[in-house]
């Protein structure tokens, strides 16, 4: 971020309690307006029709080879997270957003409480992006999807982050929905926190009153000093982030 000294930063004018609440009450009718078409989105996407995929489809974990079938783990639903890969290239050269999303996914009990499971379907080969997971610390299943990719994402673009969501039916699997760009943003709670705040998420797009602060242009918004943002406190604290596909 620029170096910018806090008198210089534009600020929301002062009122008093009354007319503050007048306002935030004038725009929490908007903001349940948007709640509540939200949930109208998502009844009509639990309306939308499926397509059924291979559940033999063969992916690779941690204790070899898997099948689509395998990774939903007894449990009726699947959420998977296609991680975009930089296959030979280090832990500082992946993919930054994939990285920023995937580090949100932590407690997964809910999910399951609801008989969902969530796991990363890499697009990578499997030794070298497990040594990603450990290096951040990841915990969620974590699978190779790289030699499915044209079956699981037929139509897709491959290489690009999705979220696909999956149903099973005794042996059989569906297809229920899929998205991707910033559809992932559903994995996210720091850009929707930030949204709460006075200066938002400061990005170049953002409409903004003059003066606030803004990511100057050309700066990444995932990376820092030539690694994605949230590796830098597993590199602070030693953990070490060799893939072991280091080029000769």
């Amino acid at each position: 971020m620029t170096n910018t000294s806090e008198k210089d930063l534009g600020v929301p004018k002062v009122v008093d309690r009354s007319r503050f609440q007048a306002e935030l009450d004038a725009l929490r009718v908007r903001e349940k307006a948007h709640t509540h078409e939200g949930d109208a989105i998502a009844a009509a996407r639990r309306r939308l029709p499926m397509v059924e995929v291979d559940g033999a489809t063969p992916l690779v974990g941690e204790r070899g080879a898997v099948t689509l079938l395998d990774t939903f783990e007894g449990r009726r639903q699947l959420i998977s997270y296609y991680f975009m890969w930089h296959t030979g290239h280090p832990a500082p050269e992946q993919c930054e957003g994939c990285t920023m999303y995937t580090s949100q996914v932590r407690e997964l009990s809910f999910i399951h409480s609801r008989d969902v499971t969530y796991a990363t379907f890499c697009q990578g080969p499997y030794e070298e992006s497990a040594r990603y997971r450990k290096f951040m610390g990841w915990e969620m299943p974590w699978y190779s999807a790289l030699d499915s990719l044209e079956t699981l994402l037929v139509g897709r673009r491959i290489g690009r982050m999705h979220i696909v969501s999956y149903l099973r039916q005794g042996s059989k699997v569906y297809e229920t929905y899929w998205t991707t760009s910033r559809g992932v943003e559903a994995m996210d709670n720091s850009y929707r926190l930030l949204d709460l705040t006075v200066y938002g998420r400061q990005e170049a797009w953002e409409d903004s009153p003059s003066g606030w602060p803004k990511r100057p242009k050309g700066e990444h918004p995932y990376r820092s000093d030539g690694r994605p943002i949230v590796q830098w406190p597993r590199v602070q604290a030693g953990y070490s982030d060799d893939l072991g596909n280091r080029r000769r």
